[in-house]
């Protein structure tokens, strides 16, 4: 017997070089599966999870077997297996493992089944597009490519999908993007944020509620359910949701209906469901925070977008984007920055590329000579010249929260800066201003308040 994934299923991996084309079988030869074939490939999710439930790609019938019980994803061409906390552990070829590469020609052993892996070629890998967008989502890099031709597939089906990533990845542009290439482009888009509304709040905001239903409730209201009908419905950091509230979400989703607080009756609904999440949703089934079931009905279909340290190749682009964007005079972009930008980690990812941007815009050069163009956290070290290095080293000596000295440094500069700079002009205003890329109020505010001090 031969067992892939199902039809249904559209499985998704996070891209990495040439993955697309490494392939990976997994055959049980030991067990009650005895005999079933498994396919990981650049198609394959970003975490591919073995184990007895549903939600699993890998699932095996075998009672030692957890129900997540191990994972495998591609990693540069190799297969990269992790225990995740099973009760009988995963051992390879006799050695017990909690994260190792495979190479092809192991022999797994998961409870009472043993698999062997084996190492294939793709034969028929998918051609990556030449463009460096889908809809919104920007980028040309091969990391971003690879995931456009199955985003088009995604946005011509109506699946519920799972968008993965870390902060800032683009996850919304993402999901806009789908529905903007959706057969629902023309109804609405509703983002909804589990971690922007109160607890008490988030069932009336995802359901409705009807007049009178609690104190404050003056009228009804429909939820964000029956608002994306017809339409696309994205629920932002589904992973922060109250376990209390996911079997109401579950039924919802499967229904397609919902009931109001203080209603009766269910509201039909027609809605794409969409969720993003910067939690590994996998490791929050496991810790039991997440709903098993609910993680099974909504990753239908998953992407995981990549950190912006894994393309880097975007950068550059991104950058001019975001300059023309906020409104950065042509042709003066900062290109001298550019090998600044490229050796940063961005742990914001292009959330934090953009409001790096903005301040280039705003502050010109002012945000740039004091270094906090960057996240706080990532300031460049000092070159030595002049006292500046001194000056920050007493502030970092106060112990000071991050913020607090912070804003000891930029207020030295800042004043440092405004006086050299009226210097040059001869104490005029608008020619300092003018020539800085700040505004005239901006440089009067500070000039007002170094003469206060």
């Amino acid at each position: 017997m031969t067992r892939f994934h199902p039809e249904d299923t559209v499985a998704i991996s996070r891209p990495r070089r040439e993955e697309s084309r490494a392939c990976f079988r997994l055959t049980v030869e030991l067990g009650p599966d005895e005999g079933d074939v498994f396919q990981v490939d650049g198609a394959a999710p970003s975490a591919v999870l073995i184990g007895t439930s549903e939600a699993c790609s890998i699932r095996l019938r075998d009672p030692e077997v957890s129900r997540r019980h191990a994972s495998v994803e591609l990693s540069r061409g190799d297969l990269r297996l992790r225990d995740l906390n099973s009760t009988n552990g995963t051992t390879v070829d006799g050695i017990r493992a909690v994260e190792v590469l495979l190479r092809g020609g192991e022999q797994l052993k998961l409870g009472a089944t043993t698999l062997r892996v084996e190492r294939d070629v793709q034969s028929s890998p998918v051609a990556i597009p030449k463009v460096a967008a889908f809809g919104a989502l920007l980028g040309g890099s091969l990391a971003m490519r690879r995931l456009y031709p199955i985003c088009q597939r995604l946005a011509e089906s109506d699946v519920p999908l799972v968008i993965e990533g870390e902060t800032g990845t683009g996850k919304e542009a993402l999901a806009e993007a789908i529905h903007a290439a959706s057969p629902r482009a023309n109804g609405p888009f509703v983002v909804f944020d589990c971690t922007a509304v109160p607890d008490s709040l988030i069932e009336s905001a995802l359901f409705g509620h009807e007049k009178g239903a609690f104190t404050g409730a003056v009228s009804s209201r429909p939820g964000v359910f029956e608002e994306a009908h017809k339409g696309t419905l994205l629920i932002d950091e589904i992973g922060d949701l109250d376990k209390s509230l996911q079997s109401k979400l579950l039924r919802a989703i499967q229904k397609s209906e919902v009931r109001r607080l203080g209603g009766q009756g269910w509201v039909k609904v027609d809605a794409r469901v969409i969720a993003a999440t910067r939690r590994d949703l996998d490791k929050e089934v496991q810790a039991g925070r997440f709903r098993d079931d609910l993680f099974f009905r909504l990753a239908v279909a998953r992407i995981a977008l990549p950190p912006l340290r894994e393309r880097q190749e975007d950068i550059e682009a991104l950058a001019r984007h975001f300059w023309a964007m906020y409104g950065g005079k042509t042709g003066s972009f900062p290109s001298h920055l550019l090998d600044r930008f490229n050796s940063h980690p961005w742990p914001g990812n292009v959330r934090e590329l953009a409001n790096t941007i903005a301040r280039l815009v705003a502050l010109g050069d002012m945000a740039e000579h004091a270094s906090l163009f960057l996240q706080p956290g990532a300031v460049p070290k000092d070159d030595g010249a002049g006292d500046g290095g001194d000056f920050i080293a007493q502030v970092v000596e106060q112990n000071l929260t991050l913020a607090e000295a912070r804003d000891h440094i930029l207020r030295e500069f800042e004043r440092q800066y405004v006086i050299h700079l009226l210097d040059l002009h001869g104490g005029d205003a608008t020619r300092a201003a003018a020539a800085s890329g700040i505004g005239e109020r901006y440089l009067r505010m500070i000039r007002a308040r170094i003469r206060r001090a």
